[in-house]
């Protein structure tokens, strides 16, 4: 006879058929056949019929039809499934029984799927975050990631508004010097690339945190595991449509602060005025005359005139006759210096912000197709998002298929497959000093074109040396980069005996990536690129995961239920590229440069590469009477990257829950329905920090390195070998050590949702490349285990439902995630490693370093300025007390205005030993609150988010607010808030003709502005056409809706954007970034 949970909703029908299979009855007096249906008619596959008091049970088919024999007409049946409220029907002797199950919004949220198993959320023992897609699918989001900010306690997600740019995920915080990146699996595939996956195309998605959740992963686990599952079909065909158009704005205002010519030119005034020479005390300005004491500088009417500055309306070298450019040209130094550039000043000013950034289209069309039958079901699903970039010539394009299926062969085996390709083509700029560095260094007074229409730039005295940035992005409009990706996966399961489910899963992707670029000769600079240069890089890769497991199930008289999972799984991963490049181009036509055609510096090289793993798997699920609940997972590693003998890992984990609300003593606490609490602790691994090739010495010729004249006739080489890489074959894994405890509770009969956790993670054995020597000469250093950190922090969500009338209803989520991060050790021999030098002379503005937070920044810190003479005396007078040296300093490279540092080591004087830590980019804390809304047809949702305590290292300040550094545009915070005798509470140091240890030459505490911010993420209001109406026309829903993105963020960050991410090691550095954009939709859900 069969054996099934009495009441409880069980799993679905693909794992819990084996214990509920009609066939294995033992017929009763009593036939009952009926169908079990949504509110909306169509059927349940997979739900619950039980005999109420009994074992006796099944589950229904695709259609939602079952077939069961019952000990007599008047028994009673319990019917159950997942995202439904459970019904008690009496058979009353029937022989035909049709149930329409209530959805169940709150029970969605039931199921969760979690290391190759399903389990119900009250038995979690684990730190498992549900995120709640249907909500979410109602809010489009360009990436899947981006559906995760905010929503899920203990994630981080920070991106740009770049389109295309991988976002920065991070599951409580950071786990390693290294990659950072959490697991994705999806549909039981494991990856860490989920850029091309369709939002509309899941789900369900999980995020695992963990040990007691994630340690099942093994050595991928380490920074944590987001589990996705995308759609299936059920009974009917529905055709669905969802698709929506929007605006992209960029930011408004004087983003950098940046002054007019006018502004500038009084700067320039101001800056003789501090620094004079005494040589020459009225020197002659290239744009603004001669200068005086007194006088005021005027603006000329031309900047550049061939080889002359600063020329006023009339001046015979302004003659329009007299220009000669050739953008066209081919590059040369010769050609580059015959030109004659005539170019007027732009006296209003440019603001050269709004000339590479405009409003931008947003666009997603998705298709939907699912249904099922007797023989299996299927969904099928297509979409094309455009997202052009508000920064000119950049965009994003993506165009996916899904198809996923499944088939049953007969009642108790079903094949089935999901599958997805993609296609991304895409533009963008990188990072550094790039198009929007150039848009706040280029001084506005230049025009973005000449008198002719060419392009404008800084050639000429007094002009910096910046680049157009609108000639940049105007010549990477023909650069391309393509990419596709095959994805998914074939999958078999059989249900064997009563209570096993053998799975056999084989999954993967194929990819191909190329992308070719192309150099343009430049004209108008102060420092001009005088050659082209074609480069063109292709890549492709594969890799397979084949998974195979059984599981065995079984509950023993309604107090025993128990879950085992054994299985195997073995993946390898290939990649190759091949890059080339090719100088001395004849035609900038696109349809002529290729490699073949350029004429000089040809040259190609090329990788490839592969690692593999193998695993065994082992879980067990223990629940005893529905109050005690014990889980226990291993996983065993062994990984190709490591030394043939450190190449196995084991990483267990042990969690445990105890549901008191199920105790006798807590029966009588009616406001009380649910409340568990739950513990773990366990290891996870990471090898993602150690190249494939880590282990081994490696060797290599380089005809610019191992080719020698061993003759000494300058006329032959011999060729030689060097060694390009140092083995390190003693790297074992990197090991976090987890420890978890939390709680879950539901209140007031479901209206309120509370899950809280504390977590601790010592992550030991750190994997990165230390500095060598520089008697190892230059070969690549080997990642060695030597450092240790820890993590910890609470996670807290908190959700209330609020039924105000019978029509109004609230549902409000709120997310906090408070992060601690530590340093525990560097290496044996040093306590820090730094990064990160910029513009400092070589010094680092990030230490890692023995008791502080990863990437913190590092530099002298402002007491204030010098205010006069006497104070730089007095200073020096106690230095030279202190170190008993009569010619002490406090301070080198002191003057009146200048930056005055903190003594922090108390020795009296400044030397580098009193650098100290900044601040650093982690936050304190980060938080997000979801309010939704719904009054009759009419719903309303608004995402808030914020982080609190993150510092950000202002990197543009170096350039904007201190005259001496490149001589670009400059700030007004530099003309009207910098030091002077009759402004002493200034912001910025005195202004001078040169840099000093004292301003701005080294890295200082004036970089470092608090990133705090609160942004409102998400707003939208939609309507819902009433069912009456859409019936007519055979339609199934419409609802229409407005939607707002980045409506307002409140900060006291001086910069465009606070939300800025960056590299593990060296993140939250502001040196123009990308800025997040604010999108108006308007979009469209519909379903037949």
């Amino acid at each position: 006879m069969l054996q099934a949970p009495a009441t409880a909703a069980t799993a679905p029908f693909a794992i819990e058929s084996s214990l509920l299979s009609a066939s294995d009855m033992v017929l009763q007096d009593v036939e009952v056949k009926g169908k079990i249906t949504g509110e909306d008619g169509e059927g349940i596959p997979g739900a619950t019929v039980v005999v109420k008091g009994t074992t006796l049970g099944t589950t229904t088919d695709v259609n939602g039809n079952f077939s069961l024999s019952v000990p007599d007409g008047s028994s009673t049946l319990v019917v159950s499934f997942i995202g439904y409220k459970t019904q008690e029907i009496p058979v009353n002797n029937r022989a035909s029984i049709t149930v329409a199950m209530a959805a169940d919004t709150k029970a969605l949220q039931e199921v969760v799927v979690t290391g190759y198993a399903v389990q119900e959320k009250k038995d979690l023992t684990g730190a498992v975050a549900v995120v709640d897609v249907s909500e979410m699918t109602k809010q489009p989001e360009p990436t899947v990631t981006s559906m995760l900010q905010g929503r899920a306690a203990g994630v981080t997600v920070l991106g740009s508004g770049q389109p295309g740019e991988s976002q920065q995920v991070r599951i409580r915080g950071f786990n390693t010097f290294g990659n950072n990146t959490p697991l994705y699996v999806v549909d039981g595939v494991p990856t860490q690339n989920i850029g091309d996956l369709n939002p509309n195309d899941v789900e369900t998605m999980q995020v695992l945190k963990d040990a007691g959740s994630a340690s099942i992963y093994g050595s991928r686990a380490a920074n944590g595991v987001v589990i996705i599952t995308t759609k299936r079909g059920k009974d009917k065909v529905k055709v669905t449509y969802d698709g929506f158009y929007g605006t992209q704005r960029p930011p408004e205002g004087n983003h950098w602060n940046l002054a007019n010519p006018q502004e500038m030119a009084d700067l320039k005034w101001m800056v003789y005025k501090n620094s004079p020479n005494p040589e020459n005390p009225n020197p002659v300005d290239p744009l603004y005359g001669t200068y005086t004491s007194g006088n005021s500088p005027t603006l000329p009417d031309y900047l550049v005139a061939g080889n002359q500055t600063g020329l006023m309306e009339g001046d015979p070298a302004v003659d329009p006759s007299l220009y000669s450019v050739n953008p066209s040209y081919t590059g040369g130094s010769s050609e580059l210096g015959s030109f004659y550039r005539i170019v007027k000043a732009n006296k209003e000013g440019t603001d050269w912000f709004d000339e590479v950034f405009n409003p931008a289209s947003i666009t997603s069309h998705n298709i939907g197709v699912s249904g099922g039958g007797d023989m299996g079901s299927y969904y099928f699903g297509a979409n094309y998002f455009n997202q052009e970039g508000t920064l000119k010539n950049t965009y994003y394009k993506r165009y996916t298929v899904r198809a996923n299926s499944t088939y049953n062969l007969s009642e108790k085996v079903r094949i089935g497959e999901n599958l997805s390709y993609s296609i991304i083509n895409n533009r963008m700029v990188g990072g550094g000093e790039n198009m929007i560095n150039m848009a706040y260094r280029q001084q506005t007074i230049i025009p973005v074109y000449d008198i002719m229409g060419n392009f404008a730039g800084s050639f000429g005295n007094g002009l910096g040396n910046a680049r157009n940035p609108v000639a940049q992005l105007d010549r990477i409009k023909n650069n391309r980069a393509l990419s596709s990706r095959l994805f998914g996966n074939v999958f078999a399961e059989a249900d064997l005996l009563q209570h096993f489910t053998l799975r056999t899963s084989f999954g993967g992707e194929m990819y191909n990536a190329s992308s070719r670029a192309f150099t343009f000769p430049e004209y108008e600079n102060a420092e001009n690129n005088s050659f082209s240069q074609f480069d063109q890089n292709a890549n492709s890769g594969y890799n397979w995961t084949w998974t195979n497991t059984v599981t065995y199930k079984q509950n023993f008289n309604d107090v025993h239920n128990i879950t085992v999972v054994a299985g195997t799984e073995a993946y390898t991963n290939y990649w190759e590229y091949l890059n080339g490049t090719a100088r001395g181009y004849f035609s900038y036509d696109p349809n002529y440069t290729t490699l073949s055609t350029g004429t000089t510096s040809r040259n190609s090289f090329s990788g490839r590469g592969e690692d593999a793993l193998y695993s065994l798997i082992g879980r067990l699920d223990y629940n005893l009477m529905d109050k005690y609940l014990l889980g226990f997972v291993i996983r065993r590693d062994g990984s190709s990257r490591f030394g043939a003998d450190k190449r196995y890992g084991t990483f267990p984990a042990v969690s445990a829950g105890w549901r008191l609300s199920e105790e006798s003593f807590m029966q009588g606490i009616s406001w009380v329905n649910d409340l568990k609490i739950r513990g773990g602790y366990g290891v996870m691994g990471n090898q993602l920090n150690v190249a494939p090739e880590n282990a081994f010495y490696l060797y290599g010729a380089d005809p610019n390195l191992t080719y020698y004249d061993i003759d000494g006739s300058n006329k032959t080489t011999v060729e030689g070998f060097r060694q390009s890489r140092i083995g390190n074959p003693g790297a074992v894994w990197e090991t976090n050590i987890n420890s978890n405890i939390g709680f879950d509770a539901t209140f007031f009969n479901g209206k309120i949702d509370i899950t809280a956790d504390y977590y601790r993670k010592v992550i030991d054995d750190m994997l990165y490349d230390p500095e060598l020597p520089a008697t190892s000469g230059g070969a690549t250093r080997p990642n060695v285990n030597i450092a240790k950190m820890k993590n910890s922090g609470l996670d807290l969500a908190i959700t209330g439902h609020i039924n105000a009338t019978s029509d109004l209803r609230f549902d409000i989520t709120g997310t906090l995630t408070t992060y601690d991060n530590e340093i525990l050790k560097v290496s044996n021999s040093s306590a820090y490693f730094d990064r990160e030098s910029r513009r400092f002379n070589g010094s680092n503005i990030i230490r890692n370093r023995v008791g502080d937070a990863m990437s913190s920044f590092y530099g002298y810190q402002i007491e204030g300025f010098w205010d006069d003479e006497a104070e730089i005396n007095a200073a020096n007078e106690a230095a030279q007390a202190a170190t008993d040296d009569a010619n002490a300093v406090y301070q080198s490279d002191v003057a009146v205005g200048r930056f005055r540092y903190a003594d922090t080591d108390g020795d009296g004087i400044i030397t580098p030993d009193d650098k100290t830590i900044l601040g650093n980019p982690n936050p304190d804390f980060t938080y997000g609150l979801n309010i939704g809304a719904s009054y009759k047809n009419f719903d309303f949702s608004m995402f808030l988010y914020g982080s609190q305590g993150n510092e950000i290292w202002n990197q543009v300040k170096w350039w904007t607010d201190f005259y001496p550094n490149f001589g670009g545009a400059k700030s007004k915070t530099a003309v009207h808030d910098s030091w002077t005798p009759e402004n002493r509470n200034a912001t910025a140091p005195i202004q001078e003709r040169s840099g000093s240890f004292s301003s701005a030459n080294v890295p200082n505490s004036y970089f470092v502005e608090d990133g705090s911010y609160l942004r409102a993420k998400n707003m939208q209001l939609g309507y819902t056409l009433p069912k009456s109406i859409l019936d007519n026309y055979g339609i199934g829903s419409l609802r229409v809706y407005l939607q707002a993105t980045n409506l307002f963020t409140i900060t006291d960050y001086s910069g465009i954007d606070p939300e800025i991410s960056g590299s593990t090691v060296a993140f939250g550095i502001d040196e123009g970034n990308y800025p997040n954009v604010r999108q108006y939709l308007v979009g469209l859900n519909l379903s037949f």
